[in-house]
Order: C-alpha cells, then structure tokens, then sequence
C-alpha cells in the first residue's frame, strides 16, 4: 500500500450485478417465467432490473457506489423488489446458483439474433446456462493499467469461488460439490482465468484471436472470471456464485475492491503480477468447486493444500490497510466470521434438506435468505 492515505473520491466505485432463478412458489420448481417478473418490478427499479440469457433468469444491477452502505442498500432493494414482483405473480425469485428442483436442461433461451447465434457457436453447451452468478465491477478507467491489476487477481479467483460456493443441486440431486455452477461453467472455451497479459492492446488481440477462432459470439462474450468490462470503465471479477444474501454479495465486493487497490499499489510500483501454472489454478478451481469454505484449496502460487479458511483469512490480511481504508474491514470480517459458523451457501442449502430430507425446504431457505423482508411463500400462500 502506499502511505499516502486516498481521499474519499479517490476510493474506487464500485457496482454488482445479481442473477436470480425463477421458481414456483407452491413446488418450488424453476419456470420460464423471468419477463414476467422483470416486467412487474420495472416500476420499482427501472434498467436496474432484466432478463438474461434463459427465461428462467433474472439480474438485478446497482448503480455505481463509492460506499459499502450505498452498494448493500441497492442489493437489498433490488432483491426486494424482484421478490415482490414474482409472489405477485404466484412466483418467487431464489439466489442459488443452480436450480434445486425442475427441468433446467435444456433451459428456455431468451429469444433473439444474439441468442441464436451463441446457440449456433456454443450448441450443448447453452444446456446448462440455468446457472447465476455475482459479477462486481471495480472503477479502473486506465485499461493497461486494469490488466496489470487483473494479473495479479487472477491468483485469488479460487478462493473467490470458495467463499461464494452456493450450488450444491443439480436436477434435484446433491452433486457431492460446493459450487456446480463453477464445474458446467469451466466447460466453456473462454472459462476460467485470463492468460498473464502486459497491455490492454495485448489483451484486445487476444479477444480478437478468440473472435476469429469462432470462440466468441461478440466481445461481449469473453466469459473469463476476471475481465475488462466491455461497457463500463470497471474491472468485472465474474467468479462467483451469486451468494444466498445482499450482505454477503456486498462483503464480496468490499473485498474485491480492496485487493483491487492493493494490486494496483502494486502495479504503481512497477509490479505486473505473477506468473501462475495452468494445472495449478486448474486444481485450485477444481477443490475451491468441491469443498467450498468446508474443506481445503490448493495455494497457487505453492501448490500447497491448505483449509479453504485459512486462504481466505489470508486474502483479508493481504486486503486489510485497503479496507480500513474505505471503512470495509468489519463488514469483511463478519463475513468471514458467519462463514466460519454458519458455513458457505452450500452447506446451509443442505443443511436446510437434512432438517426432513425435503428439496422444497431448500427452496424455502434459500427464498427466504434471498429477500428476508419480503412475505414468505406460507404469507403469500395464506394472505
């Protein structure tokens, strides 16, 4: 960090983008039904509400905040609203990312010519895009500079992901992992990390390369973990599963923001980040996916298998003067103190089916914890 402390205006902005299921709010099952309740919470939230690539999916967005209590306030109106919208249709939305009960393969694909040609590109592959995640943007209007940053996140994307792992369920069977999202996602030829880049030339060519390849639909559809924003001047980390709450998606992009700040002292000081074995981050990924915050990650930069809490605690350490700075270290460590008691998303999603061995229970649990001050499915159903 440098010594100087930043003013307020100098503190990034920051903005989060959350994506929602669709559910029945009597089975509890996913529905293509994300028009209607993005066009009920319209109304209450403007752009800041849409669809997304299935009809069994909703996104809500922010706009850009320079304090915590600004983000966590948008992220809990959103999810309010978007919840409203669905129990005054007979629906609810759930923040999961992967559907718990329903047919979710071959999802429902929004209709349109951009749609039809990822369908034509990516074929198999769109049949399980029944997945939500949590995307938050850090300002960087300088982009070489947002590589340089960019090369030395990539080496906490794992542990992103374990802390966020909220996806247990797929086709109403517990797949024995933390974050299925992150496995049917790494399938995808532009997953996972971005290559070790030097410039933000360097990085346009590399889309370039992958547009004339055929991987890419538009550039709009680079899905690495980690990237430039093709519409904001921000840096988007794009690894994590979409948290059961407002609290946790705003602890997360506390923490982002943070170690944004701390890579770019780094970089300031003419350090462009590190070099990072392929197999290495693949494996990383690959236990952060299993065991989420309840067993151990890979070090990437050692290869040492470590407790996922450690490496997290780690990472709060390494973002700590940035945080005191914004006035983020508490909200980020209560975070990290609920996950060590209460456990990821996951653990509390089956947590919720173990009470009487019923999915619906789950869907329940993860409605409730989506919008918590909005009538439950027993007030919607009773009222």
């Amino acid at each position: 960090m440098t010594t100087e402390q930043r003013s307020g205006s100098q503190i990034p902005l920051l903005g989060v983008e959350e994506e929602f299921l669709v559910v029945d709010v009597d089975r509890g099952e996913v529905v293509p039904e994300a028009a209607t309740v993005v066009d009920r919470a319209r109304p209450a939230l403007g752009t800041r509400v849409g669809g997304e690539i299935t009809k069994l999916q909703v996104e809500t967005r922010t706009d850009p905040c320079r304090s915590l209590d600004a983000l966590s306030a948008q992220l809990v109106e959103g999810r309010a609203a978007v919840q409203a919208a669905a129990l005054s249709a007979g629906l609810r939305v759930i923040a999961s990312g992967s559907p718990v009960l329903g047919r979710a393969v071959p999802p429902p694909i929004t209709e349109g010519p951009r749609q039809d040609r990822g369908t034509a590109t990516f074929r198999g592959l769109h049949d399980e895009l029944a997945i939500c995640a949590v995307h938050v943007h850090v300002e960087e209007p300088d982009r070489d500079r947002a590589v340089l940053i960019g090369n030395h996140l990539r080496q906490h994307l794992p542990v992103f992901l374990a802390l966020t792992a909220n996806s247990p369920y797929w086709s109403e069977r517990d797949t024995g992992y933390a974050s299925w999202r992150s496995v049917t996602w790494g399938r995808w030829p532009v997953a996972g990390a971005p290559p070790l880049l030097r410039s933000a030339q360097q990085y346009d060519d590399h889309v370039d390369m992958l547009l004339e390849a055929g991987a890419l639909v538009d550039r709009g559809t680079i899905f690495w973990d980690l990237r430039l924003s093709t519409n904001h001047p921000t840096l988007e980390v794009r690894v994590a599963d979409v948290p059961l709450t407002a609290a946790e998606s705003a602890a997360l992009a506390a923490l982002v923001r943070a170690l944004v700040v701390v890579a770019g002292d780094a970089v300031d000081r003419g350090d462009e980040g590190p070099e990072l074995v392929p197999e290495l981050m693949r494996l990383a990924y690959w236990r952060a996916a299993r065991d989420g915050m309840g067993g151990h990650g890979v070090d990437v930069l050692t290869g040492r298998l470590l407790p996922a809490a450690a490496l997290a605690g780690r990472l709060v350490e390494l973002a700590r003067p940035a945080l005191h700075e914004a006035g983020d270290c508490e909200r980020v460590e209560d975070w990290l103190t609920h996950l060590a008691t209460k456990g990821d998303g996951a653990t509390r999603q089956r947590a919720a089916a173990a009470l009487r061995g019923r999915l619906t229970d789950v869907v329940d649990e993860i409605a409730n914890r989506t919008a918590p001050n909005v009538p439950s499915r027993e007030d919607s159903t009773t009222a």
